[in-house]
Protein backbone atom coordinates (compact mmCIF):
# COMPACT_ATOMS: atom_id res chain seq x y z
CA UNK A 1 0.00 0.00 0.00
CA UNK A 2 1.50 3.53 -0.86
CA UNK A 3 1.60 5.86 2.10
CA UNK A 4 1.47 9.39 1.83
CA UNK A 5 4.23 12.18 2.85
CA UNK A 6 5.23 15.44 2.00
CA UNK A 7 6.70 18.96 3.53
CA UNK A 8 5.29 22.50 2.56
CA UNK A 9 7.36 25.36 3.03
CA UNK A 10 6.95 29.04 2.82
CA UNK A 11 9.48 32.11 3.30
CA UNK A 12 9.22 35.76 3.30
CA UNK A 13 11.83 38.25 3.33
CA UNK A 14 10.79 42.07 3.82
CA UNK A 15 14.29 43.18 2.64
CA UNK A 16 14.02 42.41 -0.63
CA UNK A 17 10.06 41.94 -0.57
CA UNK A 18 10.80 37.97 -1.68
CA UNK A 19 8.55 35.26 -1.58
CA UNK A 20 9.51 31.18 -1.75
CA UNK A 21 7.20 28.61 -1.87
CA UNK A 22 8.43 25.01 -2.02
CA UNK A 23 6.88 21.56 -1.49
CA UNK A 24 7.95 17.92 -1.67
CA UNK A 25 5.58 14.91 -1.88
CA UNK A 26 6.33 11.48 -2.00
CA UNK A 27 4.07 8.17 -2.49
CA UNK A 28 5.85 4.74 -1.05
CA UNK A 29 5.74 1.45 -0.20
CA UNK A 30 7.76 -1.63 0.04
CA UNK A 31 8.26 -1.71 -3.22
CA UNK A 32 7.74 1.34 -4.97
CA UNK A 33 8.28 5.14 -4.31
CA UNK A 34 6.83 7.91 -5.94
CA UNK A 35 7.89 12.09 -5.03
CA UNK A 36 7.26 15.56 -6.74
CA UNK A 37 8.96 18.49 -5.57
CA UNK A 38 7.98 22.19 -6.98
CA UNK A 39 9.22 25.95 -5.71
CA UNK A 40 9.04 29.51 -6.84
CA UNK A 41 11.08 32.21 -5.54
CA UNK A 42 11.15 35.81 -6.64
CA UNK A 43 12.02 38.82 -4.83
CA UNK A 44 12.90 42.53 -5.88
CA UNK A 45 15.81 44.48 -5.16
CA UNK A 46 17.49 44.06 -1.67
CA UNK A 47 17.62 47.00 0.25
CA UNK A 48 20.97 48.09 1.98
CA UNK A 49 22.07 50.84 4.53
CA UNK A 50 20.79 54.06 2.85
CA UNK A 51 19.75 52.66 -0.88
CA UNK A 52 19.01 49.99 -2.90
CA UNK A 53 21.15 47.80 -4.66
CA UNK A 54 19.67 48.09 -7.97
CA UNK A 55 19.16 45.29 -10.72
CA UNK A 56 19.21 42.71 -8.20
CA UNK A 57 15.83 40.93 -8.47
CA UNK A 58 14.95 37.18 -9.17
CA UNK A 59 12.52 34.94 -10.18
CA UNK A 60 13.38 31.14 -9.90
CA UNK A 61 11.48 28.21 -10.41
CA UNK A 62 12.30 24.38 -9.55
CA UNK A 63 10.16 20.96 -10.28
CA UNK A 64 10.71 17.55 -10.71
CA UNK A 65 9.93 14.01 -10.16
CA UNK A 66 11.51 10.53 -9.07
CA UNK A 67 10.49 7.27 -8.87
CA UNK A 68 11.76 3.52 -7.84
CA UNK A 69 10.97 0.35 -7.49
CA UNK A 70 12.81 -2.36 -5.25
CA UNK A 71 12.83 -5.88 -6.76
CA UNK A 72 14.66 -8.03 -3.91
CA UNK A 73 18.00 -6.13 -2.55
CA UNK A 74 17.86 -3.91 -5.48
CA UNK A 75 16.43 -0.67 -6.73
CA UNK A 76 15.77 0.72 -9.94
CA UNK A 77 15.20 4.56 -10.04
CA UNK A 78 14.78 7.31 -12.33
CA UNK A 79 14.47 11.07 -10.93
CA UNK A 80 14.15 14.30 -12.77
CA UNK A 81 14.65 17.81 -12.44
CA UNK A 82 14.11 21.10 -14.24
CA UNK A 83 15.66 24.68 -12.67
CA UNK A 84 13.86 28.01 -14.14
CA UNK A 85 15.62 31.23 -13.71
CA UNK A 86 13.40 34.09 -15.63
CA UNK A 87 14.79 37.72 -15.97
CA UNK A 88 17.08 38.66 -13.35
CA UNK A 89 19.54 40.81 -12.04
CA UNK A 90 22.94 39.89 -12.14
CA UNK A 91 24.96 43.31 -11.01
CA UNK A 92 28.81 42.12 -10.96
CA UNK A 93 28.46 41.03 -14.77
CA UNK A 94 27.99 43.28 -17.57
CA UNK A 95 24.60 41.05 -18.52
CA UNK A 96 21.89 39.94 -16.52
CA UNK A 97 19.93 36.86 -16.58
CA UNK A 98 17.16 37.02 -19.19
CA UNK A 99 16.56 32.86 -18.79
CA UNK A 100 18.57 30.27 -17.42
CA UNK A 101 17.44 26.85 -17.93
CA UNK A 102 18.51 23.66 -16.66
CA UNK A 103 17.01 19.76 -17.25
CA UNK A 104 18.75 17.03 -14.59
CA UNK A 105 17.72 13.37 -15.59
CA UNK A 106 19.22 10.81 -14.25
CA UNK A 107 18.03 6.89 -13.93
CA UNK A 108 20.30 4.08 -12.83
CA UNK A 109 20.15 0.40 -10.24
CA UNK A 110 21.57 0.32 -7.06
CA UNK A 111 21.72 -3.02 -4.79
CA UNK A 112 23.33 -6.05 -3.51
CA UNK A 113 23.31 -8.83 -6.79
CA UNK A 114 24.79 -11.53 -4.25
CA UNK A 115 26.12 -11.83 -0.51
CA UNK A 116 28.06 -8.64 0.16
CA UNK A 117 28.51 -7.91 -3.76
CA UNK A 118 26.70 -4.42 -4.33
CA UNK A 119 26.60 -2.75 -7.68
CA UNK A 120 25.58 0.73 -8.78
CA UNK A 121 24.72 1.78 -11.89
CA UNK A 122 24.20 5.26 -13.44
CA UNK A 123 23.38 7.49 -16.26
CA UNK A 124 22.66 10.59 -16.49
CA UNK A 125 22.37 13.96 -18.48
CA UNK A 126 22.10 17.59 -17.89
CA UNK A 127 21.22 19.94 -20.73
CA UNK A 128 21.55 23.59 -19.71
CA UNK A 129 20.26 26.79 -21.95
CA UNK A 130 20.96 30.17 -21.08
CA UNK A 131 20.59 33.73 -22.39
CA UNK A 132 22.15 36.94 -21.01
CA UNK A 133 21.87 40.56 -21.92
CA UNK A 134 21.82 44.30 -21.41
CA UNK A 135 18.75 45.14 -22.30
CA UNK A 136 15.84 43.28 -20.45
CA UNK A 137 17.04 44.16 -17.02
CA UNK A 138 20.06 46.11 -16.51
CA UNK A 139 18.82 49.81 -16.14
CA UNK A 140 20.13 51.92 -17.80
CA UNK A 141 19.88 50.02 -20.68
CA UNK A 142 23.12 49.68 -23.10
CA UNK A 143 23.18 52.05 -26.05
CA UNK A 144 22.10 49.87 -29.48
CA UNK A 145 25.87 50.32 -30.63
CA UNK A 146 26.89 48.31 -27.17
CA UNK A 147 23.84 45.94 -27.02
CA UNK A 148 24.94 42.27 -25.98
CA UNK A 149 22.53 39.09 -25.97
CA UNK A 150 24.80 36.14 -25.01
CA UNK A 151 23.53 32.57 -25.93
CA UNK A 152 25.28 30.06 -24.19
CA UNK A 153 24.15 26.19 -24.73
CA UNK A 154 25.73 22.96 -22.53
CA UNK A 155 25.44 19.56 -22.35
CA UNK A 156 26.89 17.06 -20.08
CA UNK A 157 26.81 12.74 -20.49
CA UNK A 158 27.67 10.94 -17.19
CA UNK A 159 27.90 7.43 -16.77
CA UNK A 160 29.31 5.09 -13.83
CA UNK A 161 29.22 1.76 -12.31
CA UNK A 162 30.38 0.21 -9.40
CA UNK A 163 30.82 -3.04 -7.64
CA UNK A 164 31.51 -3.29 -3.89
CA UNK A 165 32.80 -6.64 -2.38
CA UNK A 166 32.66 -6.44 1.71
CA UNK A 167 30.39 -4.80 3.95
CA UNK A 168 29.74 -0.91 4.30
CA UNK A 169 32.38 -0.75 6.74
CA UNK A 170 34.70 -3.78 5.52
CA UNK A 171 35.02 -3.94 1.73
CA UNK A 172 36.85 -3.20 -1.62
CA UNK A 173 35.32 -1.64 -4.30
CA UNK A 174 36.15 -0.51 -8.21
CA UNK A 175 34.41 1.40 -10.50
CA UNK A 176 34.05 3.48 -14.06
CA UNK A 177 33.06 6.46 -15.30
CA UNK A 178 32.81 9.14 -18.03
CA UNK A 179 31.52 12.27 -18.90
CA UNK A 180 30.75 13.91 -22.43
CA UNK A 181 30.77 17.63 -22.11
CA UNK A 182 29.71 20.00 -25.27
CA UNK A 183 29.59 23.62 -24.68
CA UNK A 184 28.80 26.44 -27.23
CA UNK A 185 28.83 30.70 -26.56
CA UNK A 186 27.60 33.14 -28.98
CA UNK A 187 27.93 36.92 -28.35
CA UNK A 188 25.56 38.88 -30.43
CA UNK A 189 24.10 42.44 -30.81
CA UNK A 190 20.43 42.18 -31.17
CA UNK A 191 20.56 46.00 -32.92
CA UNK A 192 22.97 44.48 -35.30
CA UNK A 193 22.14 41.14 -37.07
CA UNK A 194 25.75 41.10 -38.31
CA UNK A 195 27.28 41.14 -35.18
CA UNK A 196 27.76 37.74 -33.71
CA UNK A 197 30.89 36.15 -32.25
CA UNK A 198 31.54 32.70 -31.53
CA UNK A 199 33.30 33.28 -27.84
CA UNK A 200 33.30 29.70 -27.13
CA UNK A 201 32.77 27.88 -30.41
CA UNK A 202 32.23 24.01 -30.10
CA UNK A 203 33.93 23.48 -26.69
CA UNK A 204 34.13 19.54 -26.35
CA UNK A 205 35.40 17.41 -23.08
CA UNK A 206 35.71 14.08 -22.63
CA UNK A 207 36.71 12.26 -19.10
CA UNK A 208 37.24 8.50 -18.82
CA UNK A 209 38.16 7.21 -15.79
CA UNK A 210 38.58 4.01 -13.09
CA UNK A 211 39.21 3.92 -9.35
CA UNK A 212 39.59 1.72 -6.20
CA UNK A 213 39.04 1.92 -2.95
CA UNK A 214 39.71 -0.03 0.37
CA UNK A 215 38.02 0.21 3.63
CA UNK A 216 39.36 -2.11 6.58
CA UNK A 217 41.64 -1.65 10.03
CA UNK A 218 44.68 -2.33 11.87
CA UNK A 219 43.44 -3.15 15.03
CA UNK A 220 41.69 -0.83 15.96
CA UNK A 221 43.17 1.96 13.86
CA UNK A 222 40.00 2.59 10.86
CA UNK A 223 41.46 2.77 7.69
CA UNK A 224 40.30 4.07 4.36
CA UNK A 225 42.51 4.20 1.03
CA UNK A 226 41.80 5.07 -2.81
CA UNK A 227 43.05 6.43 -5.92
CA UNK A 228 41.80 7.22 -9.60
CA UNK A 229 42.87 7.69 -12.75
CA UNK A 230 41.68 9.63 -15.72
CA UNK A 231 42.03 10.43 -18.82
CA UNK A 232 40.50 13.88 -20.19
CA UNK A 233 40.34 15.20 -24.21
CA UNK A 234 39.85 18.73 -24.65
CA UNK A 235 39.02 20.21 -27.81
CA UNK A 236 37.57 23.44 -29.57
CA UNK A 237 36.23 24.21 -32.91
CA UNK A 238 36.25 27.48 -35.51
CA UNK A 239 34.74 30.29 -34.45
CA UNK A 240 32.23 32.02 -36.74
CA UNK A 241 32.51 36.23 -36.94
CA UNK A 242 29.91 37.84 -38.38
CA UNK A 243 31.06 40.99 -40.73
CA UNK A 244 30.08 44.02 -38.41
CA UNK A 245 32.57 42.81 -35.89
CA UNK A 246 36.08 44.89 -35.95
CA UNK A 247 39.54 43.90 -36.89
CA UNK A 248 41.06 42.85 -34.05
CA UNK A 249 38.84 40.00 -32.81
CA UNK A 250 39.00 38.72 -36.25
CA UNK A 251 42.73 38.81 -35.88
CA UNK A 252 42.65 36.83 -32.43
CA UNK A 253 40.06 34.53 -34.26
CA UNK A 254 42.66 33.76 -37.04
CA UNK A 255 45.07 33.23 -34.68
CA UNK A 256 43.00 30.66 -32.60
CA UNK A 257 42.07 28.90 -35.59
CA UNK A 258 45.56 28.34 -36.93
CA UNK A 259 46.60 27.08 -33.63
CA UNK A 260 46.65 23.24 -31.98
CA UNK A 261 43.24 23.60 -30.31
CA UNK A 262 42.94 20.40 -28.75
CA UNK A 263 44.47 18.96 -25.51
CA UNK A 264 44.87 15.19 -23.47
CA UNK A 265 45.61 15.03 -20.19
CA UNK A 266 46.36 12.15 -18.12
CA UNK A 267 45.50 12.67 -13.90
CA UNK A 268 46.20 10.51 -10.88
CA UNK A 269 44.21 11.07 -7.31
CA UNK A 270 45.28 9.11 -4.42
CA UNK A 271 44.08 9.69 -0.50
CA UNK A 272 44.38 7.60 2.17
CA UNK A 273 42.55 8.29 6.17
CA UNK A 274 42.71 7.24 8.89
CA UNK A 275 40.94 8.03 12.44
CA UNK A 276 40.96 6.02 16.42
CA UNK A 277 37.06 5.52 17.31
CA UNK A 278 36.65 6.53 21.12
CA UNK A 279 34.28 6.90 23.43
CA UNK A 280 34.66 10.30 23.39
CA UNK A 281 37.45 11.61 21.43
CA UNK A 282 38.11 10.52 17.69
CA UNK A 283 41.54 11.69 15.75
CA UNK A 284 41.56 11.53 12.49
CA UNK A 285 44.60 12.22 9.43
CA UNK A 286 44.00 12.38 5.80
CA UNK A 287 46.51 12.55 3.23
CA UNK A 288 45.70 13.00 -0.46
CA UNK A 289 46.84 13.85 -3.72
CA UNK A 290 44.46 15.80 -5.57
CA UNK A 291 44.24 17.12 -9.20
CA UNK A 292 42.60 19.50 -11.56
CA UNK A 293 42.28 19.33 -15.27
CA UNK A 294 41.93 23.18 -16.50
CA UNK A 295 38.30 24.23 -17.13
CA UNK A 296 37.54 24.58 -21.45
CA UNK A 297 36.85 28.47 -20.75
CA UNK A 298 40.38 28.22 -18.80
CA UNK A 299 41.96 26.93 -21.81
CA UNK A 300 40.09 28.04 -24.67
CA UNK A 301 38.85 31.10 -24.01
CA UNK A 302 40.46 33.39 -26.85
CA UNK A 303 38.13 36.29 -26.85
CA UNK A 304 39.57 38.56 -24.10
CA UNK A 305 35.82 38.78 -22.02
CA UNK A 306 35.32 38.91 -18.32
CA UNK A 307 34.14 35.86 -18.43
CA UNK A 308 35.82 33.84 -15.36
CA UNK A 309 34.12 30.99 -14.09
CA UNK A 310 31.82 33.19 -11.63
CA UNK A 311 34.92 35.61 -10.10
CA UNK A 312 33.00 38.96 -11.11
CA UNK A 313 35.99 41.05 -10.48
CA UNK A 314 35.42 43.39 -13.29
CA UNK A 315 39.04 42.14 -15.14
CA UNK A 316 38.81 40.76 -18.43
CA UNK A 317 40.51 36.78 -18.79
CA UNK A 318 41.60 35.27 -21.86
CA UNK A 319 42.44 31.63 -22.07
CA UNK A 320 45.86 29.76 -22.02
CA UNK A 321 45.81 26.05 -23.91
CA UNK A 322 49.30 25.65 -22.93
CA UNK A 323 48.03 25.25 -18.89
CA UNK A 324 49.01 21.82 -17.42
CA UNK A 325 46.90 20.15 -14.25
CA UNK A 326 46.55 21.62 -11.22
CA UNK A 327 48.47 19.25 -8.41
CA UNK A 328 47.57 19.60 -4.64
CA UNK A 329 49.08 17.65 -1.75
CA UNK A 330 46.60 17.48 1.35
CA UNK A 331 47.59 16.88 4.66
CA UNK A 332 44.69 17.60 6.94
CA UNK A 333 44.28 16.72 11.12
CA UNK A 334 42.14 16.77 13.68
CA UNK A 335 40.00 15.51 15.92
CA UNK A 336 36.38 14.86 16.95
CA UNK A 337 35.11 15.64 21.12
CA UNK A 338 32.03 14.24 21.83
CA UNK A 339 30.77 15.00 25.28
CA UNK A 340 27.73 15.17 27.23
CA UNK A 341 27.50 19.15 27.24
CA UNK A 342 30.58 19.84 24.11
CA UNK A 343 30.95 18.56 20.30
CA UNK A 344 34.18 19.90 19.10
CA UNK A 345 35.68 19.54 15.91
CA UNK A 346 38.47 21.41 14.47
CA UNK A 347 40.58 20.31 11.52
CA UNK A 348 44.09 21.43 10.56
CA UNK A 349 44.88 21.30 6.78
CA UNK A 350 47.98 22.16 4.56
CA UNK A 351 48.02 21.69 0.71
CA UNK A 352 50.66 22.95 -1.37
CA UNK A 353 49.88 23.21 -4.79
CA UNK A 354 51.36 23.11 -8.60
CA UNK A 355 50.55 24.52 -11.28
CA UNK A 356 47.96 26.39 -9.33
CA UNK A 357 45.86 28.06 -12.17
CA UNK A 358 45.33 31.95 -11.37
CA UNK A 359 44.60 35.06 -13.58
CA UNK A 360 47.75 37.12 -14.03
CA UNK A 361 48.93 39.60 -15.66
CA UNK A 362 49.19 39.29 -20.41
CA UNK A 363 52.79 40.43 -20.27
CA UNK A 364 55.25 42.30 -18.85
CA UNK A 365 54.21 45.46 -19.32
CA UNK A 366 50.56 45.64 -18.12
CA UNK A 367 49.08 48.41 -19.30
CA UNK A 368 50.77 49.24 -22.67
CA UNK A 369 48.78 48.17 -24.87
CA UNK A 370 51.47 46.33 -27.38
CA UNK A 371 49.14 43.14 -28.56
CA UNK A 372 46.25 42.49 -30.16
CA UNK A 373 44.93 40.92 -27.04
CA UNK A 374 45.55 43.92 -25.34
CA UNK A 375 44.44 46.45 -27.98
CA UNK A 376 40.78 43.99 -27.68
CA UNK A 377 40.38 44.17 -24.01
CA UNK A 378 40.58 48.16 -24.07
CA UNK A 379 37.74 48.18 -26.82
CA UNK A 380 36.18 46.51 -23.92
CA UNK A 381 37.25 49.05 -21.16
CA UNK A 382 40.08 47.11 -19.65
CA UNK A 383 43.90 47.47 -20.72
CA UNK A 384 44.87 45.32 -18.59
CA UNK A 385 43.68 41.57 -19.18
CA UNK A 386 44.67 38.75 -17.18
CA UNK A 387 45.98 35.43 -18.81
CA UNK A 388 44.78 31.89 -16.60
CA UNK A 389 48.26 30.42 -16.01
CA UNK A 390 50.06 27.77 -14.05
CA UNK A 391 51.74 29.23 -10.58
CA UNK A 392 52.56 27.41 -7.46
CA UNK A 393 50.66 28.13 -4.23
CA UNK A 394 50.33 27.08 -0.61
CA UNK A 395 47.20 27.38 1.73
CA UNK A 396 47.48 26.58 5.28
CA UNK A 397 44.74 26.88 8.08
CA UNK A 398 42.03 25.92 10.18
CA UNK A 399 38.37 25.23 10.63
CA UNK A 400 36.54 24.67 13.17
CA UNK A 401 32.76 23.66 14.50
CA UNK A 402 31.22 23.56 18.17
CA UNK A 403 27.94 22.76 19.78
CA UNK A 404 27.65 23.69 23.35
CA UNK A 405 24.99 22.83 25.79
CA UNK A 406 24.80 25.09 29.03
CA UNK A 407 22.21 23.39 30.99
CA UNK A 408 18.53 21.66 29.81
CA UNK A 409 17.56 24.74 27.59
CA UNK A 410 20.68 26.68 26.33
CA UNK A 411 23.24 25.95 23.13
CA UNK A 412 25.89 27.66 21.95
CA UNK A 413 27.22 26.94 18.68
CA UNK A 414 28.96 28.11 16.14
CA UNK A 415 32.23 27.83 13.12
CA UNK A 416 34.96 29.37 12.40
CA UNK A 417 37.50 29.28 9.31
CA UNK A 418 41.09 31.10 8.87
CA UNK A 419 42.75 30.25 5.81
CA UNK A 420 46.52 31.93 4.57
CA UNK A 421 47.21 31.36 1.06
CA UNK A 422 49.91 32.76 -1.05
CA UNK A 423 52.26 31.87 -4.11
CA UNK A 424 55.58 30.02 -3.90
CA UNK A 425 56.60 31.12 -7.28
CA UNK A 426 57.15 35.23 -6.32
CA UNK A 427 56.43 36.88 -3.27
CA UNK A 428 52.85 37.58 -3.51
CA UNK A 429 49.28 36.16 -1.80
CA UNK A 430 46.82 34.19 -4.02
CA UNK A 431 43.74 36.00 -5.78
CA UNK A 432 40.09 36.38 -3.76
CA UNK A 433 41.00 34.44 -0.56
CA UNK A 434 38.78 34.89 2.35
CA UNK A 435 39.65 36.56 5.36
CA UNK A 436 38.93 34.70 8.54
CA UNK A 437 35.07 34.34 9.55
CA UNK A 438 32.88 32.60 11.68
CA UNK A 439 29.53 32.42 12.94
CA UNK A 440 28.37 32.14 16.61
CA UNK A 441 24.89 31.60 17.64
CA UNK A 442 23.13 31.44 21.23
CA UNK A 443 19.66 28.87 21.16
CA UNK A 444 17.24 29.06 24.40
CA UNK A 445 15.13 26.56 24.31
CA UNK A 446 12.92 25.75 26.80
CA UNK A 447 10.36 23.57 25.17
CA UNK A 448 8.05 23.79 21.95
CA UNK A 449 9.90 26.80 21.06
CA UNK A 450 13.23 28.59 20.56
CA UNK A 451 14.75 31.89 20.65
CA UNK A 452 18.70 32.93 19.84
CA UNK A 453 20.42 35.34 18.73
CA UNK A 454 23.17 34.77 15.26
CA UNK A 455 26.28 36.72 14.67
CA UNK A 456 27.79 36.39 11.54
CA UNK A 457 31.51 38.40 10.85
CA UNK A 458 34.69 38.64 9.05
CA UNK A 459 38.21 40.07 9.86
CA UNK A 460 39.99 42.74 7.58
CA UNK A 461 41.47 41.01 4.41
CA UNK A 462 45.04 42.56 3.93
CA UNK A 463 46.43 39.53 2.39
CA UNK A 464 45.80 40.42 -1.52
CA UNK A 465 47.37 39.85 -4.61
CA UNK A 466 49.29 42.74 -5.82
CA UNK A 467 50.23 41.48 -9.11
CA UNK A 468 46.29 41.38 -9.36
CA UNK A 469 45.79 44.95 -8.05
CA UNK A 470 43.59 43.44 -5.84
CA UNK A 471 41.98 45.38 -3.40
CA UNK A 472 41.83 44.93 0.91
CA UNK A 473 38.84 45.15 2.44
CA UNK A 474 37.54 45.60 6.26
CA UNK A 475 36.10 43.41 8.87
CA UNK A 476 32.58 43.58 10.18
CA UNK A 477 30.17 41.43 12.31
CA UNK A 478 26.38 41.57 11.88
CA UNK A 479 23.54 40.49 14.40
CA UNK A 480 20.67 38.55 13.38
CA UNK A 481 17.70 37.37 15.93
CA UNK A 482 15.39 34.77 15.13
CA UNK A 483 12.70 32.47 17.22
CA UNK A 484 10.80 29.38 15.92
CA UNK A 485 7.69 27.63 17.52
CA UNK A 486 5.66 24.16 17.34
CA UNK A 487 2.26 25.67 16.20
CA UNK A 488 1.07 21.81 16.40
CA UNK A 489 1.61 18.40 15.04
CA UNK A 490 3.75 18.61 12.16
CA UNK A 491 3.38 22.88 11.87
CA UNK A 492 5.99 24.96 12.54
CA UNK A 493 6.20 29.10 12.51
CA UNK A 494 9.61 31.17 12.59
CA UNK A 495 10.64 34.74 12.19
CA UNK A 496 13.55 36.73 13.11
CA UNK A 497 14.95 39.87 12.19
CA UNK A 498 18.40 39.88 9.85
CA UNK A 499 21.16 42.66 10.25
CA UNK A 500 19.71 44.27 13.49
CA UNK A 501 22.00 47.03 13.45
CA UNK A 502 21.52 47.74 9.40
CA UNK A 503 25.17 47.33 9.71
CA UNK A 504 26.74 47.94 6.24
CA UNK A 505 29.19 45.91 5.12
CA UNK A 506 31.46 44.06 2.37
CA UNK A 507 32.17 40.74 2.40
CA UNK A 508 35.72 40.23 1.37
CA UNK A 509 34.54 38.04 -1.94
CA UNK A 510 31.67 39.91 -3.40
CA UNK A 511 31.39 41.50 -6.98
CA UNK A 512 31.80 44.06 -8.25
CA UNK A 513 28.64 46.57 -9.03
CA UNK A 514 28.19 46.69 -12.94
CA UNK A 515 24.72 48.49 -12.82
CA UNK A 516 24.36 52.34 -13.31
CA UNK A 517 21.08 53.21 -11.59
CA UNK A 518 21.93 51.93 -8.27
CA UNK A 519 23.00 53.26 -5.14
CA UNK A 520 25.79 51.34 -4.78
CA UNK A 521 28.87 52.99 -6.27
CA UNK A 522 30.02 51.34 -9.82
CA UNK A 523 32.83 49.57 -9.31
CA UNK A 524 32.82 49.26 -5.93
CA UNK A 525 31.92 45.44 -3.65
CA UNK A 526 28.58 44.99 -3.50
CA UNK A 527 27.02 45.39 0.17
CA UNK A 528 25.36 42.55 1.81
CA UNK A 529 21.74 43.27 2.61
CA UNK A 530 20.79 45.43 5.37
CA UNK A 531 17.90 44.98 8.11
CA UNK A 532 14.65 43.09 7.47
CA UNK A 533 12.28 40.85 8.74
CA UNK A 534 11.47 37.42 8.02
CA UNK A 535 9.02 35.03 8.47
CA UNK A 536 8.68 31.19 7.52
CA UNK A 537 6.03 28.75 7.92
CA UNK A 538 6.13 24.85 7.57
CA UNK A 539 4.25 21.73 7.44
CA UNK A 540 4.52 18.05 7.00
CA UNK A 541 2.60 15.73 7.03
Amino acid sequence: MLEPAGTVRAHYRSVDDSLAVGGMTRLASDRWRLGLIASREEGEDYRIPGGVARGTSYERNLYGAVAGFRSGAGELFVEYRRSETDPSGNPPFALDIVYFDTDFVQGGFAGEIAGDVTLDLRLGHVAVRHLMDNQTVRRPAAPAAMARATFADADTMTAEGSVRFGSERRHVSVGVGAELSDKFVRITNPANAAFFIDAQPQLASERLGAFAEWRGALGALELEAGARVDRTSQSAGLPQLGAAVPAGPRTLAAQFIASDRARRDTTVDAVIRAWLPGDRLTPRLALARKTRVPGLLERFAWLPTEASYGLADGNIYVGNRTLAPEVAWIAEAGFDLATGALTLRPTLFYRRVDDYIQGTPFDATPGVINSPVELVASMSGDATPLMFRNVDAELFGVDVDFDSRIGETVRIEGTLSWVRARRRDVADNLYRVAPANGRLAVLWQPGQFTLGAEMVGAAKQGKVSATNSELPSKGYAVLSLFGEARLMRGMTLAAGVENLFDTLYRPHLSGLNRVGASDVPMGSRLPGAGRGAWVRLGFDF
